[in-house]
């Protein structure tokens, strides 16, 4: 999986879980809390998201890393590919 697709998947689990959410101009390299009304819960629904569609772990120590969707890309295009995705 590419870094863009990454970013892909990461916005459409955005759009489910916070569906009143314009998602078309979210810059990839500024904070998604930043750019979206987006909670600590909204936040772990994210996470819970990538765990149940695509069987991916985020350990909490790692959730910074998912800050922006730069960072997302970064963090998990290895974790797809080690999944064979």
């Amino acid at each position: 999986m590419t870094k863009d697709e990454c970013k892909q998947v990461v916005l459409d689990i955005i759009a489910d879980i916070a569906p009143d959410e314009d998602i078309s101009n979210v810059k990839p390299d500024v904070r998604l809390r930043d750019q979206l009304q987006l909670d600590s819960m909204d936040f772990l629904d994210i996470v819970m998201e990538l765990r149940k569609r695509h069987g991916l772990e985020v350990p909490e120590a790692d959730y910074p890393q998912l800050a922006s969707l730069d960072s997302c890309a970064a963090y998990l295009t290895p974790k797809f590919t080690a999944l064979g995705k």
